[in-house]
C-alpha cells in the first residue's frame, strides 16, 4: 500500500537561500557576508530594540561629553542631537525600520544616524564601545524597570493593607501543616504578606544600587585612550559612579543575576499567596470568594468556577526561576571579559520583567477581589482543638505546672474529646478534673478562639490591636 504523503514543517527546500551581505558597520575586514544561519543566531535586535530609548539617552550624554572634552565639535555634537531625537520619534512613532542585518539595536540607530546627519554619525562612537555600550543600555533600561516594579509591589501592598484594615479582628484558623492549629485573624494573616512583599521590595531596591553603576566608556575592555570624563557621563545619566574597572565593567552580569533571583523570590511569595486563594475558595474551604473577574468556568462542567488566575501566579513563578537558573548557567563559565554568550542575558530578564508585572498586577486585583466568608471561617475555628495551646497557657499561668507537663495534660484532653466527639470547651469539667485535679471552671473562659485571639497581645502577634497598630506602622513604612 502506497504510504500517504505527510506534510512537513521543516525549512529546508530546493530553492537557493541567498547568502546574507557583510554588515556594512563591520568595516574593511570582512568582505564577504555570514551564512544564513550565522546571520539567524547572530541577529539579537528583534529583541533587544526595546532598548533603543536607553540608547538613544546613553548617545546623547556620551556626545556632549565628547564636546565637553574637546573630542569631537559642537557642530557634530548638535547634528548628533537632532539626529537621535529624531529617531526616537520615528521609532515611537512606529515608522523606524529595525534591521536585522544590522545586528542590534545599536548599529540600527547608529546607521540611520548616518542616514540624517551623514558622516558625523560615525564620530559618536568615539570612545565607547557595543560592550560598555549595550552593558549602560541594559542597566538603565533595568533600573527603569526595578523602580516599576516598585511601584506595582507597593500597589500589592495597599491592597493586602486595605483587606488587613477591614478584617482586623475577623477570626480564622491559623494552619501549620494545613491543619488547624491556632486561631489568628484574616487581617494578621494578610499583614504576613505585607510583611513579604516588603523584604522583596528591600531586595529590588537594594539591588537597584548595584545596577546603577555606569559601565559607559570602559569601552571593549581596557578603557580608552581618549580624554573623556566618564564622571560627567555618568552624572549626566543619573548613575551613582561609573564602574571602576574597564574589564569587569563590560563583563559583569550579576547585577541581572541579583534581579532574578529577587525577581524568583518575590515569585515565590506571590506563588504562596495564589495557593492559599486556591485552597480558600475551594468549597472544602470556602474561606473567601472570587467574583467572575478573576474566575473562569469549565467547558464541560457548568458549576465550576476555577481560580485560574491564581494558579497562573502559581505557575509562572517557576517560569522566574527558570530565567534565573538560564542565566546563571550561561555566566558561570566565561572567562573575562565579554563573550557573545552574554547576549543570551536580555531575554531572561526581558522575560522575567513582564511576567512578575502581570502576577503582581493579577494577585493585586484578586486581593481587591476576594471577599471572606466569615460564617466558613467561624465554622472551621470548631474542628481541631484549635485552642489546645491556651488550655496549656491557662495551666501554666494559672496552676504553676511546667509547660512540658501543661503539654501533656492538654494532649491527654484532646484525646478524651476526640474519644466523645466534642469541642475542647464542651468537655465537662468532671472530666477535666479527672486527668488533673487542679482544673477549674476558669479554665472554660479561655477555650474561645475570640479569647484566644485577643491573648496575643505579644509584639507581631496576632490580637486585633496589635494587628491595627501594624497596619498603621506598615503604611508609614510602605506607602
Amino acid at each position: 500500500m502506497a504510504r500517504k504523503k505527510q506534510l512537513s514543517l521543516s525549512t529546508s527546500s530546493n530553492k537557493k537561500v541567498p547568502k546574507p551581505e557583510a554588515n556594512p558597520m563591520w568595516g574593511g575586514h570582512y568582505a564577504g557576508g555570514p551564512a544564513a544561519i550565522m546571520a539567524e543566531i547572530n541577529c539579537s535586535v528583534d529583541l533587544d530594540q526595546r532598548l533603543y530609548a536607553q540608547d538613544i539617552i546613553a548617545s546623547k550624554a556620551h556626545a556632549v561629553m565628547l564636546v565637553k572634552q574637546g573630542i569631537i565639535s559642537k557642530k557634530d555634537g548638535q547634528d548628533i542631537a537632532r539626529g537621535l531625537d529624531l529617531i526616537f520619534k520615528e521609532i515611537k512613532a512606529g515608522e523606524f525600520q529595525f534591521k536585522r542585518a544590522l545586528e542590534d539595536v545599536h548599529m540600527n540607530i547608529e546607521a540611520r544616524l548616518k542616514e540624517i546627519i551623514g558622516d558625523a554619525a560615525g564620530r559618536l562612537h568615539t570612545g565607547r564601545s557595543r560592550n560598555d555600550q549595550v552593558a549602560t543600555d541594559f542597566r538603565l533600561w533595568l533600573r527603569d524597570a526595578l523602580d516599576e516594579i516598585d511601584g506595582a509591589l507597593a500597589d500589592l501592598q495597599q491592597a493586602l493593607l486595605d483587606q488587613a484594615e477591614q478584617h482586623y479582628d475577623t477570626l480564622m484558623p491559623g494552619m501549620t501543616h494545613l491543619q488547624s492549629a491556632q486561631p489568628v485573624t484574616f487581617g494578621h494573616h494578610m499583614m504576613a504578606y505585607v510583611e513579604m512583599i516588603g523584604r522583596d521590595r528591600d531586595r529590588f531596591q537594594d539591588a537597584r544600587k548595584r545596577v546603577n553603576e555606569m559601565p559607559l566608556g570602559a569601552a571593549a575592555l581596557a578603557g580608552t585612550s581618549f580624554p573623556i570624563d566618564r564622571l560627567m557621563t555618568a552624572k549626566l545619566l543619573g548613575f551613582d559612579r561609573p564602574m571602576t574597572n574597564s574589564m569587569d565593567a563590560v563583563s559583569a552580569r550579576d547585577f541581572a543575576l541579583e534581579f532574578l533571583s529577587s525577581a524568583s523570590i518575590a515569585g515565590v511569595h506571590l506563588s504562596r499567596l495564589a495557593e492559599e486563594i486556591t485552597l480558600w475558595v475551594s468549597p472544602h474551604f470556602n474561606f473567601v470568594t472570587l467574583s467572575e473577574a478573576y474566575t473562569t468556568g469549565s467547558s464541560i462542567m457548568p458549576q465550576k468556577r476555577n481560580p485560574d488566575a491564581a494558579e497562573l501566579v502559581r505557575g509562572k513563578a517557576g517560569r522566574l526561576l527558570g530565567s534565573f537558573t538560564t542565566l546563571f548557567v550561561v555566566m558561570k563559565g566565561l572567562a573575562l571579559t565579554y563573550a557573545k554568550d552574554m547576549q543570551e542575558d536580555k531575554e531572561h530578564v526581558f522575560d522575567a520583567v513582564d511576567t512578575l508585572h502581570l502576577m503582581i498586577a493579577a494577585m493585586a486585583g484578586m486581593v481587591r477581589d476576594m471577599a471572606p466568608n466569615k460564617k466558613a471561617l467561624e465554622e472551621a475555628l470548631k474542628v481541631g482543638y484549635i485552642t489546645a495551646t491556651d488550655l496549656a497557657d491557662w495551666l501554666v499561668r494559672v496552676a504553676n505546672v511546667p509547660f512540658r507537663e501543661a503539654h501533656h495534660i492538654t494532649g491527654k484532653m484532646v484525646r478524651l474529646a476526640e474519644h466523645k466527639k466534642v469541642r475542647l470547651d464542651e468537655l465537662a469539667l468532671d472530666d477535666m478534673q479527672a486527668i488533673d485535679g487542679r482544673i477549674s471552671q476558669q479554665v472554660f473562659s479561655v477555650l474561645s478562639p475570640g479569647y484566644a485571639v485577643k491573648s496575643r497581645t505579644s509584639f507581631g502577634g496576632t490580637a486585633p490591636q496589635q494587628v491595627k497598630k501594624a497596619i498603621k506602622k506598615a503604611r508609614q513604612r510602605y506607602l
